[in-house]
């Protein structure tokens, strides 16, 4: 009985033929070692950037620098602000605040990433308000070799970092 033989032999061999052509796509999809950190030292440069920005009482840098020109930012009441030139007003009105942002969990895969931190805002003192923290989930691209944020996300409340 060749003919069942080989017949039962087929499934077997077609399956791992095709597995083993998946093998380079699937070892090439996984993140290589440099990769999450090479991803995480890019978007610290950009955190210290926006942190330094808002010492310096300047949007000017986080609009132009941090933000693509099609950002799409959602908060805890449900505000959506789209582009650069809504997100605008926000900034000119919460730049007097100090910000430390502080990195919770990454993911980065070839040139797209996302970033859970915690965002740590202290107001300054004439608004008589009380520090808070937001967690924040920031979407990144690599367009041309930067890192650009095309959107995030956040709600009261903070990760457990420690």
């Amino acid at each position: 009985m060749p003919f069942k033989t080989s017949f039962l032999q087929f499934p077997y061999r077609a399956l791992t033929a095709f597995a083993l052509a998946l093998m380079p796509t699937v070892f090439a999809s996984q993140v290589t070692a440099g990769e999450l950190e090479d991803f995480q030292q890019a978007i610290r440069a950009k955190y210290d950037m926006k942190e330094q920005a808002f010492a310096s009482n300047d949007p000017e840098p986080i609009l132009t620098r941090f933000y693509s020109s099609s950002v799409i930012s959602t908060g805890p009441d449900g505000s959506t602000h789209v582009g650069r030139e809504e997100l605008r007003p926000i900034y000119n009105e919460v730049i007097a605040s100090t910000v430390r942002i502080e990195p919770y969990k990454s993911f980065v895969r070839g040139d797209a990433g996302w970033d859970w931190v915690n965002f740590h805002v202290t107001p300054p003192p004439e608004a008589g308000a009380e520090p808070f923290t937001f967690k924040m989930l920031f979407l990144w691209e690599r367009i041309d070799g930067q890192w650009w944020s095309h959107g995030e996300m956040y709600v009261m409340g903070e990760f457990d970092t420690h």
